[in-house]
């Protein structure tokens, strides 16, 4: 059993104290006392955002790992709905007697879907928890992928765009909830590390759909049995959904407890719309803010366009939709090995806006380079192209979302990390439509290529790295404040109406 009968009454906090005092020892990582001079010092035993006078060790739980399991599998499943039948496109369309430009339509309804659901996702996400927005994911995914499956062995198009849709507003319910639950129940040793595991799930599902899907429908006929498959893997994967606890029984930071005490305190329904409006209005109105925000989703739209449409890219230089998928999985998966790799380095020494401004450039003269790429017809060309852009692009992700956490607290990581998935979105499913009408003719050569959409892709890609490289200059210095709070330099209060500071960008 844990022992905390040595807290005084001035150490309590937000928590359910006699929740933690139940809680078995098994599941409890208690964080040793660190030396006066550790620099980790008020990581995890700092001050209390209440008080200077009393010091609150902070704690996290083994249990923290199941409900991010979960978060990865949901992720996982939904980014594979979503790029069901972008890898065989050609043989979608010809299952179900239609053009590639509907095919297309199945990828930007589910992105627009994203933003409709946005608003409710932020709203579930403050009043109920990542729980909530879990749930209401996987009873939106297990409902979609059926009606899907059901569309497609009937050949109706109209009922797999439905049921692509319902998936569609899943996705934001568990793609916008890592910063949230990190924040929830991680520290501030691992919440980037937490953050980029469940974040990046999502395009690895991708990368599963790119790997997969063209080896289960090699034919016109394969196409039901495809997506039988992936609803049968999306159902097992909502299951554990319903038992994944709600809430740590302690804080395992200062942050976290001062914004759990402000849901508290602002817990009816029009007390949170009303804090939502005001988050929302600071967030877009701070210089620094948007100088991440605008990147974000210029950079996810971008990713968002060339993986629906990765194979039409390729296809008319002779490349087969087997080759064109093994592009999209290196795409994803060398992105997610450099993810793994720089994360925990980023969570110990915290250089955020530095590896910022190192990939930024990277992943624009990615998409600038990779304009000659298909018209090569080489594998090693377009394969190393999207190699590095996916190196460069999914370690960018993590970084990029938690410090904009930092540098806008005390807003709610759930609010930032919405609006920052919603416009990615939104932008992608708008991408997808401007690049699938710069497609050439059929008289082109070759038909139906699509170089004047790669050109569009690079240069918008060229003209945002200015906005991320301004940060920490004049007009646009940062602090980052959630960390400070965690450390116990600053007053952690989130109390009465939020203020939004210019200098810097950050609430106060």
């Amino acid at each position: 059993m844990e022992n905390t009968s040595s807290h005084s009454k001035g150490q309590a906090h937000a928590y359910h104290s006699h929740e933690a005092s139940t809680s078995n020892s098994s599941d409890l990582e208690v964080i040793d006392s660190p030396r006066e001079d550790d620099p980790a010092l008020g990581l995890e035993r700092n001050l209390s955002p209440r008080s200077n006078a009393a010091q609150t060790i902070y704690r996290v739980y083994k249990r923290r790992f199941f409900g991010l399991s979960q978060l990865v599998l949901l992720n996982i499943v939904v980014s594979w709905d979503w790029l069901s039948f972008s890898p065989v496109s050609k043989t979608s369309a010809e299952y179900f007697a239609t053009s590639e430009t509907a095919i297309n339509w199945l990828s930007t309804s589910f992105l627009f879907s994203f933003c409709v659901a946005s608003p409710f996702t932020i709203y579930s996400l403050n009043k109920t928890g990542p729980k909530g927005a879990i749930i209401v994911a996987s009873c939106l995914l297990l409902v979609g992928n059926w009606i899907r499956y059901g569309g497609t062995r009937a050949g109706n198009f109209g009922a797999v765009m439905l049921g692509q849709i319902l998936v569609g507003l899943a996705q934001p319910f568990v793609l916008s909830a890592p910063t949230r639950y990190s924040d929830v129940w991680f520290s501030a040793k691992g919440r980037v590390s937490a953050t980029a595991v469940a974040s990046l799930a999502n395009p690895f599902g991708g990368a599963l759909a790119q790997l997969i899907n063209p080896l289960w429908a090699s034919r016109p006929s394969d196409i039901p049995n495809m997506i039988l498959y992936v609803s049968i893997i999306c159902t097992i994967a909502c299951v554990p959904s319903f038992f994944i606890p709600s809430a740590p029984p302690t804080p395992p930071s200062a942050s976290a407890a001062s914004h759990t005490q402000l849901n508290n305190t602002h817990s009816s329904s029009s007390a949170i719309t009303r804090t939502l409006i005001t988050s929302l209005h600071n967030l877009l109105t701070s210089v620094p803010n948007l100088l991440i925000i605008l990147p974000f989703w210029t950079y996810v739209a971008l990713f968002n366009s060339s993986s629906s449409l990765l194979n039409q890219f390729l296809y008319p230089y002779a490349y087969t939709e087997t080759q064109a998928g093994i592009a999209g999985a290196l795409l994803i998966l060398v992105g997610l090995v450099s993810a793994a790799l720089s994360s925990p380095l980023i969570d110990r020494y915290k250089f955020y806006l530095l590896y910022i401004k190192i990939t930024v450039p990277l992943i624009a003269l990615s998409y600038l380079v990779f304009i000659w790429a298909p018209e090569s017809r080489t594998l090693v060309y377009p394969y190393v192209v999207l190699s590095v852009l996916g190196a460069a692009s999914f370690g960018l992700v993590p970084v990029a979302l938690e410090f904009l956490v930092e540098i806008s607290y005390p807003l709610g990581p759930e609010v930032g990390s919405t609006v920052c998935w919603t416009g990615g979105q939104f932008w992608g499913g708008l991408f997808i439509i401007i690049e699938n009408a710069l497609k050439a003719d059929e008289g082109a050569g070759p038909p139906l290529h699509m170089h004047r959409a790669l050109v569009f892709q690079a240069v918008v890609a060229m003209l945002i790295v200015p906005a991320p490289l301004w940060l920490g200059f004049r007009g646009a210095r940062v602090v980052r404040r959630r960390l400070e709070v965690d450390k116990g330099d600053i007053e952690g209060e989130r109390e009465g109406n939020l203020v939004g500071g210019r200098e810097g960008g950050t609430m106060i």
